[in-house]
């Protein structure tokens, strides 16, 4: 039998320093061992096909790893030189991408040559077919649209002054008279606002009562989605709050998939309106879109310009500025939150922009932030916080400053002043804590967060935490009165989420539990023994706080070069702010750099 020829080069010493993995070496080495190839570059195609999709990219885009490898598979000018020459032409011959089940997939474009081709996983393939195949299916369907649609608009939204569209407006008529809807717009432009009014037009207008159902990637997101809802139907005529649903749930509960099933059910529904959108990954789509019947309406709320989801995909990035639904996709542009002297809002536009180099501008604007801790004097000598900035900067060198104690401390000083009653002390013990007191502790708590861009490192979450709790007086054991902790895998049988937060608290007779919010606006108590996967989140990634808002939030730029910082990175860490903002930058070449880095995916749903 032939020789692996793929893992003596791997096995050199130039060729062991790329990253490749040995799930990518592996699955390499396996299309070999059952369909032998005498050609090494065959080989290198899989494994880099692999590697791809364990960077989040659908696929492998051959005409970019031609010219631009380096940029494409985040390796060093270095590590790209291991790599064979020619490799693009070799997909051409592969042995893996023949049949309808074959495990790699070899996609050309039309009127393209396979060097402007994309090689993917078959699973990947599979799923972005669906997703294409499903939103055909939708759009070919007719739609009921309502007589006097454009009476009830008028009825909505009063007229804009000015010529200008009312963006709102147009996404409500676009969704009412399609199966599916995008709808895309930063922090404040009013998407929720604008999703309840197609909801009570759709209500009034529709022959029977509507089963409607309200979703997010994560339990966070659900229960802010939840909360957005709940405020903006008490602004729209009573008659229709009773026929209109309030309660988001995750994608998981909706869809009923977890780790044991991979079978999707359709859902008995009409409409479907899933939030943060961006977040959902390439195969999460496509269950989805399976799961909504074609004759439903399916509507998604998110920013684009958000981070892309942790899994595999860029599935809303790619559809909002793709062919496939160009007629049905809506941008709101009008920030109802940052006004044009908002400096979040400056900060927000700045970093987003289309430019060919930020770098004069965000200097301008962190020139413009006082410094943090320089300002907190003064609000502590005056009465509320209406004289802080909006936006403010910080440049310690390291994490165990003294001074960042203070800041620390004042950021939480609500929620601290609440929690004192509840921590043990020399003279007294701790006061038993009720679902009233927890409500109101968990939502102090995010009053204030500290966002990271990287977990490990001299300004990771790993060790920011540590210093937070040091700087608070607290973590004198591992569970202790007042620990905000995250759930790091999702818990059915507790019915608990990745990424849902709660607070250690005491109970009766002093024994700690931990107080989750509950769907119902009160709290879900759990012991701390039943918690397998939880790590304290004082400070917490910019991926983990998607779906989250915070009144304050400490951004936190590493000192060092890191890939992972980018420029979409930095727009989603910092409009999760939504009255103040605090960037903490001790080098700041690397924000300039980080804000000049883009993320881009490869995949063929853009197309």
């Amino acid at each position: 039998m032939m020789t692996n020829a793929l893992f003596p080069l791997l096995q050199s010493s130039w060729a062991q320093a790329t990253p490749l993995t040995g799930l990518d070496k592996s699955l390499a080495n396996l299309l070999h061992s059952k369909q032998p190839s005498d050609d090494p570059r065959h080989m290198w195609l899989a494994a880099l096909a692999s590697h791809q999709w364990g960077r989040g990219h659908a696929c492998l885009d051959l005409a970019t790893l031609h010219t631009q490898a380096a940029a494409l598979l985040g390796w060093t000018d270095e590590q790209t030189a291991a790599l064979p020459a020619h490799l693009q032409e070799a997909a051409a011959t592969l042995p893996w991408t023949q049949g309808d089940a074959s495990p790699l997939v070899l996609a050309e474009d039309e009127g393209h040559a396979s060097t402007g081709a994309r090689l993917y996983l078959r699973r990947a393939w599979t799923a972005e077919q669906n997703i294409r195949a499903n939103i055909a299916q939708r759009l070919a369907l007719p739609c009921e649209v309502p007589a006097d649609l454009q009476q009830r608009l008028d009825e909505l939204f009063t007229p804009t002054t000015g010529g200008a569209p009312d963006m709102q407006r147009l996404a409500c008529e676009v969704a009412a008279q399609n199966r599916i809807t995008l709808i895309t717009g930063g922090p404040g432009t009013g998407k929720t606002t604008t999703v309840v009014k197609l909801l009570s037009l759709l209500v009034r207008t529709a022959p029977r009562e509507l089963q409607i159902h309200l979703a997010a990637p994560t339990g966070k997101a659900a229960a802010r989605l939840t909360e957005s809802i709940s405020n903006a139907l008490t602004k729209m005529p009573a008659d229709t709050r009773p026929h209109m649903p309030s309660q988001a749930q995750t994608l998981h509960r909706l869809l009923q998939t977890n780790s044991k099933t991979t079978q999707v059910h359709q859902l008995a529904t009409d409409v479907v309106v899933v939030d943060e959108a961006s977040m959902i990954d390439l195969e999460m789509m496509a269950r989805l879109l399976q799961a909504v019947p074609p004759t439903a309406r399916l509507i998604l709320l998110g920013d684009k310009d958000q981070l892309a989801s942790v899994e595999a995909g860029a599935v809303m990035s790619q559809l909002c500025t793709g062919s496939l639904l160009q007629h049905q996709t809506v941008t709101l542009i009008h920030s109802h939150r940052f006004d044009a002297k908002s400096g979040i809002g400056q900060w927000a536009r700045t970093v987003n922009a289309d430019v060919a180099d930020h770098t004069p501008a965000l200097k301008a604007l962190w020139n413009a932030a006082p410094d943090w801790l320089a300002t907190l004097p003064l609000q502590q000598s005056i009465e509320g916080d209406a004289a802080e900035p909006d936006v403010t900067r910080l440049q310690l060198a390291s994490a165990s400053d003294p001074k960042l104690a203070v800041g620390l401390r004042y950021g939480w000083r609500h929620w601290l002043a609440l929690l004192e009653a509840h921590r043990p002390s020399k003279t007294a013990t701790a006061a038993p804590c009720n679902d009233t007191q927890a409500v109101a502790l968990l939502k102090a708590f995010t009053e204030f967060c500290v966002l990271c861009a990287v977990r490990e490192g001299p300004l990771g979450v790993v060790q920011l935490n540590t210093n937070v709790e040091h700087a608070l007086g607290l973590g004198q054991s591992a569970w202790y009165a007042g620990r905000p902790v995250m759930v790091t895998r999702n818990d059915y049988a507790l019915e608990l989420m990745n990424g849902d937060i709660g607070l250690c608290l005491p109970g009766p007779e002093g024994v700690l539990r931990v107080a989750f919010p509950a769907v119902n606006g009160g709290v879900r108590w759990v012991m701390p023994s039943r918690l397998d996967s939880v790590e304290t989140v004082f400070a917490m990634t910019v991926h983990k706080s998607q779906g989250s808002e915070f009144a304050h939030v400490l951004l936190v730029i590493p000192a060092q070069e890191s890939p992972v910082l980018t420029r979409e990175l930095v727009y989603t860490g910092l409009t999760r702010a939504r009255q103040r903002l605090t960037v903490w930058a001790p080098q700041l070449g690397v924000l300039w750099n980080g804000c000049a880095r883009r993320v881009l995916r490869s995949g063929g749903l853009g197309n």
